[in-house]
This record gives structure tokens, C-alpha cells and sequence, in this order.
């Protein structure tokens, strides 16, 4: 059959894909079919061809897979925060065990390794302590409003569209986030659409109002509004910060970040305080980490607890061992570790997370882990010590090579590798594989209801 851009065909979806796409094939051809699960049977439109594979989209569906069920979320199919909410949850620990296999065995070519079940999250909705959402001058209009009489189309405050930049829902609420969240969401969209400041045009790349971010203290039950413009106009946000403040005991800290770029990244160039303080704190385990608006954290805070517990327990710490700890970030792991080690070395290219790390630390009175800012290929030929115990913790894109190779040479007698993007850290270990044995994985789920996954492998000297 000569599959064509448009065509409209029926198929029985077998498989799914990384990247949360389910997998059908037409006359030997694979075709990734958007919103759609093994067990569909289907009416699909190609959407794109290409030499080796098809994309496509669910047109009608004909019998749904046992394994699908109602999405409680109004956006679910067309809001990019979540694209799994019609999937059963116990599927989609199966699913993403089944990607962090098939990752080690057909790119890294190593099989018989025990891929354990995933550890599921501790909560499936309402885990989420950080969240994002844009601004635009556009919204982009539900099939259910399109036609309808008085939707207002000039502003949209929410989530965007999988894979565009100016596509923005305005969305009322999010699943992911604690229900206090979405009712500071709202007092935003009315003050921000009351104002007399224009709404940010992701187009024109003119406008004031560009990002609203939320982030939530799961043990103190404390929030963080950072209200992100274009341009500084404190007498503009004093009275939003007021009101917040007043209205929700639980706000303890309103800021204002403001950039001039036109990269659509909640970041600013400048912050200046609003209201309250401008931190929050939050626990994993014992430990204490302060939080502002541009620091990394862990966007599941109990899934975090459980992750770090595999790390530590793959690192099998006697309290002898020096512990090396790349990509360190804010020293989450360094801090979390330092009962257990004599000493911990974290190595981070960012300056700003690196003062973090050591703020952390002193938060929690520890004195033995130490930190280096500089980028890793040139870090780690300075050592004084070879670790007894290295852990990887590296961005999506995974280790360099080079880094890879100066690991080789250190070589650790053990290894702990975390990973959110099984892909990259099977090609990582296919390079490792000559001095070191994968002795097992674990797969755990960060962020219900997307395809993403996070592993850690446990690396023996050979």
C-alpha cells in the first residue's frame, strides 16, 4: 500500500513507543499514532510520511483498548502537560518499565539485567510543586468552544499545546498541581485580564504580562507566586501581591521576575520581591532545602524521597567511602548522602546551584560534602582523590563522551547512574559495559500520566 500524507485508515494499534505514541504497522511500515493505546482498533489520519515510518492521529476510534479510561481533565488530548490521563495507571508503570528495557537491550545491546517493576508515585494527581504557565494575546480555542458565541479570544493564561510555542489553552485548572494552586490561577487570570497592561503577544514579542510559576512546600504546605513580565512596574504587582497575601495565609512569598528576551522561558534577567519572602522551604527525608524561584528542585517531592532512597541504597555506603557526584545541581543528593560517606565531592557547571548546594548544606549543619562550579570535562583531572562511589545525575541529553571516557580512567569501584531519558543512558552504559556490569535498574515514576520515566542503574567494576 502507498501510504500518503492525509489518508484515512483503519488499524489495530499493538505496541507503544517511546514517547507515549501508540505503534502500528501498515504493510510492514511502522506508523506512531497520537492518543492512542495498544489494544485501539482505529480510524487513523497520516499526518506525516517519511522513507521509514508514518506519523498519525486518531480520527475515530473504533473499540477502545481495555487499558484505556475517562481522563478526569477537560484538556487531556490536547493540553502538552499530560498526554497519558487515558491510561490506566497501573498500565503506565508497565509501559515505562517496558521503555527502560527495551532501551538497555536494543541500544545498549545488554540483556539478562533485572529491570525491577516501577516504583509508582505516591500521589497520581496533585503531585506537582512547581508549574508554569504563559501568557498570550491569543488563545487557543477547545474544539468544543470553537463557533461559540462570546469566547473571549485575546487572552489566555495556561499550558500550551504539544509541540508549538504560541498555541496557549487557557486553562482554569490543572490536575497536577494542589487545588490551592489552581485558585491562585484564577485570581492571576482576573487580575491580569482587569489590568490596564496589555497581555504578552508571543508573536509581536510586546506586552507586560509573560509567565505565571507556582511552587508549593509539600511538608510546610507554603507557596511561592512568581509573576514573571517584561518589563519592572512594582505599583503595577503591589496590589496582586497584597491581595494573594491576604487572601491565602499558605502564600508566603510573591515575586516578580522580569526579562526582556524573547525566549519563551519563565526566567528572568532580575528578580525583585513583592511580597513575604522570596524562598520557600521544603524536606526530603531530614534535610532542609530552601527554595527561590529559579532553583532546581524536584518537581515530585515524595517521588524524589523514594528515588534518592534507591541511589543510596545501590551506592552501598559503609561511611569510609569518597563519593564523587556529577551534574550536582543544588547538592539534593550530596546533602542526602552525607550521613553515609566520609566525604562527597559534587561537581556543577552552574554558579547559581552551586551557591544553593552550599547554602543547603550549611542549612543542615553538614561538613563534609564540598562543591566545584566548572564544567565536568575540565573538573575532574583536578581530583586529588579517585572516588570509591561515583553518581551520575546527568541533564536528558546524558554524559559527553569525554566525560565518559575520564570516568573509564577514574574508574570507581562502583557506579549509580540516574537517568530521566532512558535513551542516552543506554548509549551511556553500551560505552561503560567493558568495565563495568549493569547489576540491576529501577524504574521510578516521577510524573504520572506523561511517558516520562526516571532509572537508576547500579554499576559494578568487572
Amino acid at each position: 500500500m502507498n501510504i500518503k500524507k492525509g489518508q484515512l485508515l483503519e488499524a489495530d494499534v499493538t505496541d507503544i513507543a517511546f514517547g507515549g505514541r501508540g505503534l502500528t504497522r501498515i504493510d510492514g511500515l511502522a506508523v506512531f499514532v497520537d492518543q492512542a493505546v495498544p489494544g485501539d482498533t482505529a480510524r487513523i489520519r497520516i499526518i506525516k510520511r517519511k522513507p521509514h515510518y508514518a506519523e498519525a492521529r486518531v480520527a475515530e476510534l473504533i473499540k477502545p483498548s481495555p487499558f484505556r479510561i475517562d481522563p478526569p481533565c477537560e484538556y487531556s488530548g490536547f493540553c502538552g502537560g499530560c498526554k497519558w490521563q487515558f491510561l490506566n495507571y497501573d498500565q503506565q508503570l508497565v509501559y515505562k518499565r517496558r521503555h527502560v528495557k527495551d532501551a538497555l537491550e536494543h541500544i545498549a545491546l545488554i540483556r539478562g539485567v533485572p529491570v525491577h517493576p516501577t516504583l509508582p508515585s505516591p500521589k497520581v494527581f496533585g503531585y506537582r510543586n512547581k508549574m508554569e504557565f504563559s501568557c498570550s494575546d491569543r488563545r487557543w480555542l477547545l474544539p468544543s468552544e470553537v463557533g461559540r458565541n462570546n469566547v473571549q479570544i485575546n487572552f489566555a493564561l495556561g499550558l500550551h499545546v504539544p509541540g508549538t510555542f504560541h498555541r496557549v489553552i487557557d486553562t482554569r485548572a490543572c490536575l497536577l498541581q494542589p487545588d490551592l494552586g489552581n485558585r491562585i490561577l484564577e485570581d492571576v487570570r482576573q487580575f491580569m485580564k482587569s489590568s490596564a497592561a496589555p497581555v504578552y503577544g508571543l508573536r509581536s514579542h510586546s506586552g507586560y504580562w509573560r509567565f505565571l510559576m507556582l511552587r508549593h512546600s509539600v511538608v510546610y504546605d507554603h507557596w511561592m507566586v512568581n509573576i514573571v513580565t517584561a518589563s519592572e512596574d512594582l505599583p503595577k504587582l503591589t496590589p496582586l501581591a497584597d491581595f494573594l497575601r491576604d487572601k491565602y495565609p499558605r502564600v508566603v512569598a510573591v515575586v516578580n521576575n522580569i526579562t526582556s528576551r524573547k525566549a519563551g522561558v519563565a526566567l528572568g534577567e532580575f528578580e525583585r520581591p513583592l511580597a513575604g519572602s522570596s524562598i520557600i522551604r521544603d524536606r526530603i527525608g531530614q534535610f532542609e532545602f530552601e527554595i527561590s524561584a529559579n532553583s532546581f528542585f524536584q518537581t515530585n517531592t515524595l517521588g524524589a524521597e523514594q528515588l534518592y532512597a534507591i541511589v543510596k541504597a545501590y551506592a552501598e555506603l559503609s561511611g569510609k567511602e569518597t563519593v564523587l557526584d556529577l551534574y550536582s545541581g543544588t547538592g539534593t543528593i550530596p546533602i542526602l548522602l552525607s550521613e553515609a560517606a566520609q566525604e562527597i565531592v559534587g561537581i556543577e557547571l552552574a554558579a547559581s546551584a552551586v551557591v544553593d548546594a552550599e547554602n543547603n548544606c550549611r542549612r543542615n549543619a553538614i561538613k563534609n560534602c564540598r562543591f566545584i562550579q566548572g564544567d565536568i570535562r575540565n573538573c575532574l583531572s583536578r581530583l586529588s582523590k579517585r572516588p570509591d562511589v561515583l553518581i551520575i545525575d546527568p541533564p536528558r541529553a546524558g554524559m559527553h563522551k569525554d566525560i565518559v571516557k575520564q570516568v573509564l580512567e577514574m574508574a570507581p569501584e562502583r557506579l549509580v547512574y540516574v537517568s530521566c531519558n532512558p535513551s542516552t543512558q543506554a548509549r551511556d552504559l553500551a560505552l561503560m559495559q567493558g568495565r563495568y556490569r549493569v547489576a540491576e535498574m529501577q524504574p521510578v515514576d516521577m510524573f504520572p500520566h506523561t511517558y516520562h520515566i526516571e532509572s537508576v542503574a547500579k554499576l559494578v567494576k568487572r
